[in-house]
């Protein structure tokens, strides 16, 4: 194993005096291992706990300035001040599906905390997108794990998820432009920049979206992905937002390098269709009522498009890269770690992630939360903190908290404004949200 460290003092200084009325001294750690980035924050009053947290799926060419320890950088001051270590890897494979590099690298993170820091007492991990999912898997491979919290991941696993990826290329391929690839991709900045023309074209037009609501439907991205307005009931409208959500979310996965990047990393296509019968997915999809809203404004035979879908040729995957995307990236519910999931109801990482995800897990271990808001991860710090407060209870006590809608709110509430801003990056859009959990029951995912 290789390392290499630095350590340096920092202060704490809390953006409100209501939270945090002190400066307290915070020792930082940096460094490599194993060819990974790491940060490790620790309070000079460290209560002996832990938090590791996971980062996303991030697209090639991007790495954050500062290796992130939270999800809102709110929730960063407030933790320290608790008492709390904050660790991260950047992973040594930054980019693109990594869940094999988050579970070692974190691992060995969590090795260098003990040798350097101390012996926690308690490790709690944490992540939000992609992160969620790494976290959960990192859960359930990693017996020093006390408590999961995962925070609108793919949760029901990379499997399922590229699927997912497969059927919306494959609608718009069969449907819109023949001359798109959706696996194996010969030249995915090229075939990238074409999907991106076929799409906006698609939104031109009352057929074009009748076809892309088809397509966003069989992931299950719901009809509403901005955060600060609530869901239209203007059918346009609504396709509009899956698309602008497929298209900062998901396009490069469908179309372009983190395509290619996961047939490298499964090492084969990982995904299929065959035996799928596109008519049973759509009744089985949450979003149904607005494709059929949509084929009948534009005047269209939805049955004719699901016939087309039926006579196309299927693809099918390397069963190999199907066995170690599994293996790799795929929750199985296993484990003693009790496990807490937040999820927006408006999240395109659909949350029937979560339903699907729920049902492996023995229901004494799970507790499964909601805020009523779109958008991707759009849960504030007050929230996210809250949900942390219900998991960090299980672990503690052995008991669950009162985790209603009504007692978080609650909760979250008495953090105050400075912990509810929300950036809707999607959509450019800045404001401070209100608590939010909702009693909400997804759907599973519908194949």
């Amino acid at each position: 194993m290789m390392i290499t460290t630095a350590v340096m003092v920092a202060a704490l200084v809390a953006p409100g005096a209501a939270v945090v009325e002190a400066q307290e001294e915070v020792r930082v750690h940096t460094g490599v291992i194993d060819g990974a980035q790491y940060r490790v924050e620790v309070p000079s009053k460290w209560n002996g706990k832990v938090l590791i947290y996971s980062h996303g799926i991030y697209p090639n060419g991007y790495i954050p300035e500062q290796i992130e320890l939270t999800n809102r950088v709110e929730a960063k001051p407030v933790l320290l001040e608790r008492g709390y270590a904050l660790a991260a890897s950047l992973y040594s494979k930054p980019h693109g599906l990594s869940v094999r590099e988050a579970v070692h690298d974190q691992g060995a993170l969590l090795t260098w905390f003990t040798r350097n820091v101390g012996q926690p007492r308690q490790v709690l991990a944490w992540g939000a997108s992609g992160g969620g999912l790494n976290s959960v898997v990192l859960g359930e491979k990693d017996r020093r794990i006390d408590g999961v919290l995962a925070m609108c991941g793919p949760v029901a696993g990379g499997t399922a998820l590229f699927n997912q990826f497969l059927d919306i290329g494959f609608t718009v391929r069969t449907l819109l432009a023949p001359e798109l690839e959706i696996v194996r991709i010969a030249n995915p900045a090229a075939n990238l920049t074409k999907a991106h023309e076929v799409v906006n074209a698609a939104l031109a037009t009352a057929s074009g979206r009748a076809r892309l609501a088809l397509a966003n439907s069989f992931a299950s991205v719901p009809g509403w992905s901005r955060t600060h307005q609530p869901r239209s009931t203007d059918v346009a409208e609504q396709i509009r937002q899956q698309t602008r959500f497929v298209a900062g979310v998901y396009d490069d996965l469908i179309w372009g390098d983190l395509r290619s990047d996961v047939e490298i990393t499964a090492g084969g296509n990982p995904s299929w269709n065959i035996g799928v019968d596109y008519g049973r997915v759509l009744s089985r999809a949450s979003e149904r009522n607005l494709v059929e809203q949509a084929y009948r404004e534009a005047g269209m035979s939805l049955a004719a498009d699901l016939d087309k879908l039926a006579a196309a040729p299927r693809i099918t995957p390397d069963w190999r890269a199907v066995e170690t995307l599994t293996r790799l990236g795929t929750p199985m519910g296993r484990g003693k770690a009790p496990v807490v999931t937040l999820h927006p109801v408006g999240d395109g990482v659909a949350p029937e992630h979560e339903r699907t995800y729920g049902a492996r897990v023995d229901s004494s271990r799970i507790r499964q939360l909601y805020v009523n808001r779109g958008g991707h991860c759009m849960h504030s710090a007050a929230e996210e903190l809250t949900a942390l407060g219900v998991l960090e209870h299980k672990v503690n006590t052995g008991r669950w908290p009162d985790a209603s809608p009504e007692a978080l709110n609650a909760t979250a509430g008495r953090y105050g404004p400075q912990f509810g801003g929300l950036f809707d990056w999607l959509h450019n859009e800045f404001g401070v949200v209100q608590p939010a959990f909702v009693r909400f029951q997804p759907a599973y995912l519908p194949r």
